[in-house]
Formats: structure tokens, sequence, C-alpha cells
């Protein structure tokens, strides 16, 4: 198939002819030059294609040379074997091309003039589409043939050291099968207040420092070749296309292998069901990293390299490969993004919100060219959007808090599960707070209710949570009736409250960074003024009867109006205690410190009165020889009734702790 001497010698004379100048003594010099140097190369012979490759000498030359172009052109384009498959031929078939090029661009500014030019010039552009179809067939087996052949070579950007193994390609089935994996743990409230058992999750990929050399450098070379001719000749749309449609087959098939469903649409995922959407949403985040840290800057570095200095055919062959998949996870995200705003999925959206805002870097780096903006835009906006469902699930959460009723109290007085939900979920929401203050920033309202304008919006927006819910807890309360089980509600539940704040553990501290000291201090002084409330709501009307005097009427008075006998306080005595042991007995108070204060203050305020009291009774001539029977409890009776106080019964609820 490759030309014979005789075309070659031809070919040169003409290039010969357009280096030294369009003139006509140009062209005898060059034909004399051959006719002397070999007979086969006479005048008449030489004289078409040296008039073709010198345009303005004679028309007819120009359709005698493109005959002669076409004749070379048509035995490669009806070739049965692969151009490629020959470097010769293929190297004979480009020069080809590049004349057939040239001389239509030289011979076009006298088309308009001559007639014969224009028809010649017609079939001159009918062989270059030729030429280019098969110029297509062979740029697409040549990717189809550099793909079947690929090796992934994963080497280090900086240093070229090539760790073993793509962990970044497997499908999550198969991180599944290594039992050695690296585990971690994370905690997440549920609905109904309590803590999901431990969730374990695979460590994440954390190295995308990595390039893959899609097709052998003599396959790239080869391509930019073609992809020059084709865009010289005006069809580099065409040239893109066929790149592209290759490579987007690649993209597809690595999509699939991370795990990604293929073409979900919003609704298939707002009505998928929550566990399956988390699966959905780990797949996702671990997709998208693989997808714009190393395949798009792999494909960018490919297409830049095809198309070298043809930026325009780069950046669009480069947009047509990377458009489908950038399209699918940007739809997924958007669907989550629209959907439910319950506040359990915070923490997965959070996973979401961050992955793409640590990506969004990539999607400027990667579709930085004008065919990309509109994917680059539409990647902001979804952040965006995210950042709007996380503000909207804060609201839902605030709504939850309003609207939970206050109809069936908690047994004893202890701890609501409304309480401990909001707390377990305040502190596992700001242990990404980072994240949220970018969520929450700009977003400060009047309805927050925030007095320091210097507080971040994060901090305004957790102060004003806990607003909500003490508001929520002083409506619960009241539907004891008993002042002192009122007292004791809210004791325990504020209790839990600072607690869970000042908990020091550095995962759960950023809440209390957040709320700052003077929102624990002002909490605290609360803790104590609900046990003075509790305090004095069941133990001031005992201490009364157990005074000297008779300053207290309501409590020392017996039903006819009369001053109490030392007999009959001592009675009224042992029956309101009896009564107060027997209710308070049932009561739950779940921090065992506070309990222990609660008891050792009673002690302290009721002892000594109390011993007073008796010794004055057995002094008193009142009391007479029979003292023993009227003093039910000693001293240490009493005492260890104290200490038997908020035990709670069994099978409590709101009595434990989590």
């Amino acid at each position: 198939m490759a030309e014979n001497g005789e075309e070659k010698l031809i070919a040169m004379a003409r290039h010969i002819a357009k280096t030294l100048g369009h003139n006509e003594s140009t062209a005898d010099d060059i034909l004399q030059i051959f006719s002397n140097f070999d007979g086969r190369f006479s005048r008449e012979n030489l004289s078409d294609h040296i008039a073709a490759a010198v345009p303005g000498t004679d028309s007819r030359a120009l359709d005698h040379a493109i005959k002669s172009l076409d004749r070379q052109i048509s035995q490669y384009v009806v070739a049965d074997q692969p151009i490629w498959s020959d470097s010769a031929d293929s190297a004979a078939f480009l020069d080809t091309i590049d004349e057939l090029t040239a001389t239509i661009r030289d011979w076009t500014p006298m088309a308009a003039a001559d007639k014969a030019v224009g028809a010649s010039l017609a079939r001159a552009e009918d062989l270059i589409q030729q030429a280019v179809f098969r110029l297509e067939d062979e740029f697409r087996m040549l990717m189809e043939r550099g793909g079947e052949s690929f090796e992934l070579n994963r080497r280090r950007r900086r240093d070229g050291e090539s760790p073993a193994g793509n962990h970044w390609f497997d499908s999550d089935e198969e991180e599944d099968e290594d039992e050695d994996e690296e585990e971690e743990e994370v905690v997440v409230p549920s609905a109904n207040g309590e803590y999901h058992d431990y969730i374990p999750v695979a460590q994440p990929l954390t190295d995308y420092d990595v390039v893959i050399d899609a097709l052998p450098s003599g396959t790239i070379n080869d391509l930019h070749e073609i992809a020059k001719r084709m865009v010289a000749a005006g069809f580099g749309k065409e040239c893109s296309h066929v790149y592209s449609s290759c490579r987007r087959d690649f993209l597809e098939e690595s999509v699939s292998r991370l795990g990604l469903q293929q073409k979900l649409s919003s609704e298939e995922v707002q009505k998928m069901p929550w566990q399956d959407l988390e699966d959905e949403i780990e797949k996702w985040i671990k997709a998208a990293n693989v997808l714009l840290r190393i395949l798009f800057p792999s494909e960018r570095r490919l297409c830049d390299r095809v198309f070298f200095g043809l930026s325009s055919a780069a950046d669009l062959s480069f947009m047509e490969v990377c458009r489908g998949s950038t399209i699918q996870i940007l739809n997924f995200a958007d669907a989550v993004a629209i959907g439910s705003r319950s506040p359990e999925r915070l923490f997965k959206i959070l996973d979401l919100f961050e992955t793409l805002r640590d990506l969004i870097p990539e999607f400027e780096c990667n579709f930085s060219d004008q065919y990309c903006l509109v994917l680059r835009n539409e990647a902001v906006a979804i952040w965006n959007r995210l950042r709007e469902a996380i503000r909207g699930m804060f609201m839902e959460l605030e709504n939850l808090i309003r609207r939970d009723p206050a109809k069936d109290p908690v047994p004893g007085g202890g701890l609501h599960p409304i309480t401990r939900y909001v707390m377990n979920y305040l502190l596992a929401a700001c242990r990404s707070r980072e994240t949220l203050e970018q969520v929450f920033e700009d977003s400060v309202n009047g309805g927050l209710g925030a007095k320091d304008s210097s507080a971040s919006p994060l901090s305004v927006q957790m102060a004003w949570i806990m607003e909500l819910l003490e508001s929520n807890l002083e409506q619960k309360a009241k539907i004891y009736g008993d002042p002192a089980l009122c007292a004791v509600f809210m004791m325990n539940n504020e209790k839990y409250i600072v607690k869970k704040v000042k908990d020091i553990d550095p995962k759960n501290s950023q809440l209390s960074a957040l709320l700052g000291d003077d929102w624990i201090r002002k909490h605290t002084a609360k803790v104590k003024q609900y046990h003075l409330n509790y305090q004095r709501s069941s133990w001031n009307k005992i201490l009364g009867v157990l005074k000297a005097d008779n300053s207290s009427p309501a409590a020392t008075a017996n039903a006819g109006g009369k001053p109490m006998s030392a007999k009959e306080k001592i009675k009224l005595f042992n029956s309101q205690f009896e009564e107060v042991y027997k209710t308070q007995s049932q009561w739950v108070v779940f921090d065992e410190q506070l309990r222990k204060d609660i008891r050792t203050s009673l002690t302290n305020l009721l002892l000594p009165a109390y011993g007073n009291f008796i010794g004055r009774f057995q002094n008193s001539p009142e009391a007479g020889r029979n003292v023993d029977k009227y003093i039910k409890y000693s001293l240490e009776d009493v005492e260890s009734r104290i200490n038997r106080l908020f035990q709670g019964g069994s099978g409590s609820a709101g009595g434990g702790r989590k």
C-alpha cells in the first residue's frame, strides 16, 4: 500500500514549488531540474503537479492534482486493514491529507473568480470528507484498542512512587470482605432520644494523589496527529464526539464499579427508605471523590495530550466525556437536598455537604473552561441547597420541640425523653462545629432572639434551641400539680442539660464553647433554685411543726384552731414525715451527685430541728413516763429514710440516664 517512488518524487516537487515561490519561472526551473534527473519525469508529466502547488498558474493543473490525490487517498479509504497497523501507511495517509488540505486552502481565494477552480475545489471538499470519515474510524479503533490494552498505573504525582493496590476502585462489596479493615465508631441519636448502637464505618480513602494513564503514549501521539488533521479540515466537533463517546463508556463503567446506582430519578431518591439512602450517600461520597480527584483530572490530562494545541477541541471533548457522570452525581445530591428535612437525617447530610464543599475547588479546577461553566455553577448551587437543607433540619428540630405534647408526665419527675434526645442530638451535631458555623453564617435573624450581636450565628442557634427546650419543659412540669414534684422534674432535666453542656470529652466540648461560660453559670444557678423550690415545697411545713414557738399558725393549730400540744405536734410530724417518705422514695433524681447533695441538705436541715424538738418533748411535763410511744422515729431512722428518698420505682420511666 505504500507509495511508490514516482509518487513520492512528485509530492516532493510540489513541496519544493510551494517553498520557492509562486511564479512561472520557479515552476520552469523545477521542471528542468527533474526532467534532467530522470527522463520519466518530463515537463508534461510534472507540469500539472507543479502548477497545482503554485496557485494561479493553471486551473487545469488543479484538477489534475486533485485527481492524483484522489487516487492516493482512495486506496486508504477502501482498505480493509486498519491504516494505523502500519506506521508507513499512516504517515503517508496523513501527508496526503495535509497536501489536500493545503491545496484547498491555497486555491480557495481564486474560486470566486474562476468557476473551474470552484468546481475542482468542490470535488476536493468531497474527497477531504471521505478522508475524514476514514480518520474517524481509525481514531475510534485506536481509542478502543488502546482501552483494551489499558493498564491502570497508580503513581504519586510528585515523586513517582507507586503504592500497591487500587482500593479506591473497589466496590463496597469487595471492601466488606476485608475483615482486617480498621473501623471507627460513630454514635447518632435516634428519634426517641436513645443512642443508636455503635455503627462501624470503614476508614475512608484519603490518598487521591494518583493519575491514570488511560492510553499508551504511542496511541496518544497517533490520536493527536489524527485530531490535528480533523480540526484543520473543519471536523473538530466530529473528532471530539468520537473521542468523548469512547471515554464516556470508561467513566460510566468506573461509576458502576464504585457502586453508585445509575440513573436514579429525584423521586426514586426521595422515596428510598432512609437506611438504603444512607448506604447510597456513603457510595456517593466515595464515587464523587474518586471522580473529581482522580478520574476527571486524568481525563483532563488525556484530553490535553490528544488535543494538544487545540484548546477548544480539548475543552469540548472533556466536557462531553465528563458531563454525564457529573450530572449523575449532582442530581443525586440535589435530590437529597430537596428531600425530607427530618432532623435524624442531619448527620448524613452534613457528610454530603462537607464532601461537596471540599470538592468545589476540584470542580473549579477541572471545569475551568467555557463549556463546563454550567456544571461548575450547578455544583455550587446544589452545595448551597444542601446548606439550606441543613438549616431546615434545625427548623424541624425546633418544631419537634414545640409540638412535643405536655400530656403524660414522666413518673417520679425523672428525665424527659425530649431532653435526652435534644441534648444528644446537639452534642452529636456540634462535633461538626466548623461545618455548622459555615452553614449558619449570615443566617441570624430576629426570630432567634439574639441579645449579643457578637455571638456567632451557630451560637445564637444553639441558645435558641435550648430556650425552646426549657420552655417546653416548663409546660410539661405544670401537669404534675405537686409543686415539689414539679421542682424535682425541672431540677432533673436542667441538671442533665448543664451536665451535657459541661461534658469535658473533647468530642462533646463544642456545645459548651458555643453557649459560653455565662450560659453555664446561669443554668447551674437554675438547678440550685429548683433545689430550693423543692425543699420549700416539701419540708417547710414539716419544719414549721418542729419549731419551739407557734409562729406558724397553719402548721401548729389543731382542728379547733387552738395551739397544738407537744403530743399533737409529734403525731403530726410522724404522719407528715411518713407521707413524704412514702411519696418521695418513688421519685427520681437521676444524677448521683445531685441526689447526694439533696439528701445531705435535708439531713442538715431536718435533723437538728427534729433533735431539738425531741429533746424539748422529752423534758416537758406533758410527755410523762411513756415518752417512747410518741416518738416513732429516732434521729437515725429519720436520716435512714432521707437516704432512701429518690430511689424511684422499679421500671420507672425516665429514671435511667443515657
